[in-house]
């Protein structure tokens, strides 16, 4: 198990660095085209920008749909439990990826509104438009007001951090200024129109892979150090076998070596 998920981790790592520059450079584009070609009056015309007070939320959940991932599970869960009933500070729905998320929280009778299981490692985006458009479709309708994911990032091999991104509304990014001489058709506002929700599926994606990557990486270690755990545990067995006979052949040796003396008595 431990090879199986060194190679497999290592082909989700490739995806995770290889989609973060497309990401990178379509949230600099977002940024240019929010901030310069759209202004306060347009805004209204882009649901998926407007910022509203907070009172009801969503959370998509990512976790993995097996265990012996060491303690990579109950972090994400912990974090996630911490955010829905204390940091949030409102009603919150769930939508989850994963069946370890999806039990805890049906468990411990939280609002699941969706639940999305057995994807695999080879996820697309087509894969998870289902899921984005159920968040967009209750966030554009007004039933929540803020979409966050929960997720375990992946930092390296021995290090995944669970996290909560907000990903609606979209804040707009910093970045900006690389794509301001570029001309846009039909218009820069239509271009951003239907950028948007490419932005939301390109976030989620992005998180769904660190995900993946998090998950085979601490699937490896947690096998690896059962490995280290089990020689050590053989060894030390035996050595106490070993010990255990060593004490029957002395004592089997005495008992010949008193019988003798006693015969020549």
């Amino acid at each position: 198990m431990e090879m199986v998920s060194a190679s497999k981790m290592r082909r989700a790592q490739q995806r995770v660095l290889a989609s973060r520059p497309y990401a990178e450079r379509l949230e600099a584009m977002i940024g240019d085209l929010s901030a310069i070609h759209v202004d306060s009056d347009q805004e209204a015309s882009f649901p998926l920008l407007e910022q509203r007070e907070v009172r009801n939320s969503a959370v998509i959940l990512m976790t993995p749909d097996r265990g012996l991932t060491g303690p990579l599970i109950s972090n994400i869960v912990r974090r996630a439990s911490r955010f829905v009933l204390s940091e949030a500070n409102t009603p919150v729905e769930l939508l989850t990826i994963g069946k370890k998320g999806r039990d805890f929280m049906v468990r411990t009778r939280q609002n699941v509104i969706a639940e999305y299981s057995g994807l695999g490692d080879a996820v697309s985006l087509d894969n998870l438009r289902p899921i984005v458009q159920i968040a967009i479709d209750d966030f554009v309708s007004g039933k929540v007001d803020a979409v966050y994911v929960v997720y375990a990032r992946f930092i390296n091999t021995l290090t995944q951090v669970p996290e909560v991104r907000q990903i609606l509304p979209i804040t707009r990014p910093e970045s900006a200024g690389a794509y301001t001489d570029y001309i846009f058709e039909p218009s820069p506002a239509d271009v951003l129109q239907s950028l948007l929700p490419r932005y939301v599926e390109v976030q989620v994606y992005q998180a769904l892979l660190d995900a993946i990557a998090s998950e085979h990486s601490a699937r490896m270690v947690a096998m690896r150090n059962a490995s280290e755990n089990a020689k050590d545990l053989v060894h030390d067995l035996t050595l106490t076998l070993n010990k255990a006979r060593q004490a029957q052949i002395t004592r089997e040796v005495s008992e010949i070596a008193a019988g003798a003396e006693a015969l020549k008595g």
